[in-house]
């Protein structure tokens, strides 16, 4: 298992990201380049203590992005807010 630490770099703090933190209970992150779905998913669930029900990645050219998607119980809002996001 990677260091969740090294998996998460940091949070994106674009419009859209803050949109879809509203809108779709979901919270932006770039991630390194080797880390797959399941490390960002742990890593989330680890570093943040909340249950991720989906991610979806892009490679942009500034690197890779997550998009994590939390489960209904969990607010990306209350996240968003701790991380400095919103």
């Amino acid at each position: 298992m990677k260091d969740p630490q090294k998996v998460i770099l940091y949070p994106v703090t674009t419009e859209k990201a803050v949109r879809l933190v509203e809108r779709e209970n979901t919270v932006t992150f770039m991630v390194s380049e080797d880390a797959n779905k399941v490390d960002i998913k742990r890593a989330v669930e680890i570093l943040y203590g909340v249950k991720v029900k989906d991610v979806r990645t892009v490679k942009t050219f500034d690197g890779k992005k997550a998009y994590v998607r939390l489960s209904p119980e969990f607010s990306a809002d209350e996240l968003a807010a701790k991380l400095g996001v919103i």
